[in-house]
């Protein structure tokens, strides 16, 4: 039995049930892979043509390693080309459905039809037990159809983020029933917010967005992404942000350079030799000049023509644009996060078989501590996760 008809849910289940298992998938919502119907815009950012362990985060960031080996990108899109799904290259690797995420939903139920996949839905699972009596079915579910026996049970109910769309705790529950531990789940890929009073000088940036290096971290464990920055009214957003999101640590700072390819010193002492401009007008060939003119408000050394600043004027102006430091209040949680960080602890879990230490129970999918990148990489590690463990039922494997 696979609890969760989202993105590792559906996958698994078709897979297995090709593989000749009985299989019956059920999930408490009336609507499957909502996940998949509203990312990427509705076109769902489904793989990464670049994926590599080094793209996902967790306390054991090489458990991904196995899995993803055995089931590649390349593997998913000829699933798509063999079912004349269109899809395209949109930015870093990244590849959506030309036309619709509705596409990739048919070929995942598609998938499970030809496995012969029972599917109940909407089903809710109020309780699970585990008989312990051989030759016995190793599970009972108490579920809104009443009671089913099930030899193995894959959890697949994804994480806490996006409750709108039916996210529940439910594969952390089960996890702490049998035992496992569970890495303490919070937002990530998510927007960073700061104090109200302190984000004021900010606020009007909002719409606002440009190319920044962003990083976070100490030396030894620093993060950096190359990626385009959003302002909004309550603090940060955009891809730079979001990636940034599931390697920041509550109360740490984050640091970011305006003007990344620009040496902003060298073109302001060369402004400050042959120009008369305003400061901010120069550093509008640097950056959008609505960021230009909101940042020399900050100083009233920088509200007058290049030629009359101080040197020391101009090279702080240099430096706190290469490497503005601030410190996230917090984030817009996960009503706003894309994914959850942190889940059913991958110490408890097979690499190989996604199986835990409890025999017969596995975990896929966003319910497992491992998050990727922005980018669709978070649909590969459903995909992989999901072939793993549907071999190793179809296989019998245990730990």
């Amino acid at each position: 039995m696979i609890v969760g008809a989202g993105a590792a849910g559906l996958f698994c289940a078709g897979i297995a049930g090709q593989l000749g298992l009985r299989v019956l998938l059920l999930d408490h919502s009336e609507k499957v892979a909502e996940k998949i119907r509203i990312s990427g815009g509705g076109r769902a950012n489904f793989t990464n043509r670049d994926v590599t362990p080094a793209n996902f985060s967790g306390e054991n960031p090489h458990f991904c390693r196995s899995a993803l080996a055995r089931y590649t990108p390349r593997d998913f899109t000829a699933l798509m080309e063999r079912y004349r799904i269109p899809f395209h290259e949109k930015h870093k690797g990244q590849l959506f459905c030309d036309r619709s995420a509705e596409d990739l939903i048919q070929m995942l139920l598609a998938e499970c039809a030809a496995g012969g996949v029972q599917r109940w839905q909407p089903c809710a699972i109020k309780s699970i037990r585990s008989p312990g009596v051989a030759g016995a079915a190793s599970y009972e579910l108490d579920s809104d159809r009443g009671i089913i026996a099930a030899r193995s049970i894959v959890v697949a109910t994804g994480g806490l983020s996006i409750p709108k769309i039916g996210a529940s705790d439910f594969a952390y529950r089960v996890a702490r029933q049998f035992g496992l531990r569970v890495v303490q789940p919070r937002p990530a890929l998510v927007p960073l917010t700061f104090d109200g009073a302190g984000w004021a000088p900010y606020a009007q940036l909002a719409g606002l967005s440009l190319p920044v290096q962003i990083s976070t971290g100490g030396k030894k464990a620093q993060t950096t992404f190359l990626e385009d920055l959003l302002f909004t009214h309550r603090g940060l957003s955009g891809p730079a942000v979001l990636q940034i999101s599931s390697y920041w640590a509550a109360g740490a700072p984050i640091r970011l350079n305006l003007a990344p390819g620009h040496d902003v010193a060298h073109a302001l002492a060369r402004a400050k030799a042959s120009s008369h401009k305003l400061i901010a007008n120069e550093l509008a060939a640097l950056v959008p000049s609505r960021l230009a003119e909101a940042w020399v408000q900050q100083d009233s050394r920088w509200q007058r023509p290049v030629v009359e600043a101080p040197d020391k004027a101009l090279m702080l102006l240099a430096e706190r644009l290469a490497r503005w430091e601030l410190t996230p209040t917090g984030t817009e949680g996960y009503k706003k996060a894309e994914v959850t960080a942190g889940g059913v602890d991958t110490r408890d879990l097979s690499s190989q078989t996604m199986e835990s230490r409890q025999p017969g129970l596995y975990f896929i999918g966003e319910a497992v501590d491992v998050t990727g990148w922005l980018g669709g990489y978070n649909f590969q590690w459903a995909w992989a996760s999901a072939f793993a463990c549907a071999q190793a039922l179809a296989n019998g494997k245990t730990l």
